[in-house]
């Protein structure tokens, strides 16, 4: 793969409007801050429920805090894919800083309420819910994108896909950062079990003249399998520090871990020959610094800091493979020593305790029953529209998710679209009207 054609700035519109003190990559990054659905990530869950007194990361600050480290990763591989001689136009290099805190910032664009069990809660509707009936009807990769709902594929759908009285193109981004964020380049229908997967059934056609835009080879044809975009294993990396890293200064907000446990957890990234002289600020900004939760904040940014340096000498070490698309593993995967040590401590500790507390299991049992029930109430209301219970129903849904199409995927992914895009708020409410809840 090549950077002039991977840093493709085409958009998936008709038009391409001339820069003006912002790049194309720059307009990116403020069409989807600007846009509704990366305001209503506000309202959705990230691990813990929406916030009381204690504020907790929602979709919305995560996805800002990836950003930001999206941009640094980027900005210190740039910096060094410059002095390299076998890349020609090296000033291109300096948009991939852009490129890729646009696709982080759009990460989790599609993530429905509830965290990942509303991915789970609209899996189930068809795989063991009323859903069930459904599958006789539709096509097997139809079937198998509505089986296991993916976040990844509908973040996809919704910057590509024309809504019913939208734009053509969706948000009309770049090919560059739209293929920055694919993290699973092929269809659902890749997998003999549900499983991960970067676009669904609809949008294949979109992801496929995206890949030959910006010069993606597909590596595997009977899968329809493409390689990654170079950038992708960025926006990857950046999204692993940070909720591995958060959720445990999260924890410690909550008191799920305590200080002194969680102060291990940071300083285990340290390794006391190598980063002699990070224990010693510490040491030293504890002095000045006695709150508490301020010193975690400092130890959470010392340990990203040092996560974000490693994973960019990760993607310069293994260049060569990235770019002709072998590379199959994860930048984070690829730690080693006390790094990789202390990342399975972090990922331990949030297995077994953070994400296994009560809080978090009850919002997930909370989204299974909100979710599993919204998507019956709506799926047979589209699908029996001339019913008066249903026509109301109907009239609740917005005009961008109406669909002219007689096929019933397209009717399913209506409600799924619908649904998915609802805060965890409003899918409450909705939730208890229509069970004649007070």
């Amino acid at each position: 793969m090549h950077w002039e054609q991977l840093l493709s700035a085409k958009r998936l519109s008709s038009s391409t409007r001339p820069e003006d003190i912002r790049s194309q990559f720059q307009r990116d990054y403020d069409r989807i801050i600007f846009s509704s659905p990366f305001r209503r990530l506000q309202n959705k869950t990230q691990v813990f429920p929406l916030p009381g007194s204690v504020f907790v990361h929602n979709r919305l600050t995560h996805s800002l805090e990836v950003a930001s480290l999206g941009r640094s990763i980027a900005n210190l591989v740039a910096r060094e894919l410059q002095k390299r001689d076998d890349i020609d136009n090296k000033e291109i290099l300096h948009e991939l800083g852009s490129i890729v805190s646009a696709a982080c910032l759009a990460h989790d664009l599609g993530n429905p309420p509830f965290g990942h069990s509303g991915e789970k809660a609209i899996s189930n509707y068809f795989t063991e819910g009323n859903g069930k009936v459904f599958e006789a009807s539709l096509k097997l990769e139809q079937w198998s994108d509505l089986i296991a709902f993916e976040g990844n594929a509908n973040a996809f759908r919704i910057l590509t896909h024309q809504f019913n009285g939208r734009r053509k193109g969706g948000f009309a981004l770049t090919y560059a950062t739209l293929a920055a964020m694919v993290k699973y380049p092929y269809p659902s229908s890749a997998n003999e079990k549900p499983s991960k997967y970067g676009f669904f059934h609809s949008e294949t056609s979109t992801w496929e003249s995206i890949a030959h835009e910006c010069g993606i080879p597909k590596i595997d044809d009977e899968k329809a399998a493409y390689a990654r975009h170079p950038l992708v294993f960025l926006v990857e990396a950046a999204d692993d520090i940070s909720y591995l890293i958060m959720d445990i200064e999260d924890a410690h907000k909550l008191r799920i871990l305590n200080t002194e446990e969680t102060e291990s957890l940071l300083l285990s990234f340290f390794d006391p020959l190598l980063n002699k002289a990070n224990l010693e600020y510490k040491q030293k900004i504890y002095l000045e610094v006695t709150d508490t939760n301020e010193r975690i904040a400092f130890l959470r940014a010392t340990v990203i800091n040092l996560l974000v340096q490693q994973v960019s000498s990760i993607f310069l070490n293994n260049y060569n493979a990235i770019m002709e698309g072998s590379f199959e593993s994860t930048l984070v995967k690829q730690l080693d020593g006390h790094y990789k040590a202390a990342l399975k401590k972090c990922k331990d500790v949030s297995l077994s305790r953070i994400y296994k507390h009560p809080s978090v299991i009850k919002i997930e049992l909370t989204g299974y029953n909100v979710l599993g029930m919204l998507m019956d109430e709506f799926a047979k209301a589209i699908l029996e529209p001339e019913k008066s219970y249903n026509q109301k129903l109907l009239s609740l849904l917005p005009l961008q998710f109406n669909t002219e199409s007689n096929e019933l995927y397209h009717k399913l992914q209506s409600v799924v679209d619908f649904i998915s895009g609802m805060t965890d708020l409003y899918a409450m409410q909705l939730y208890r009207d229509l069970k004649g809840i007070l």
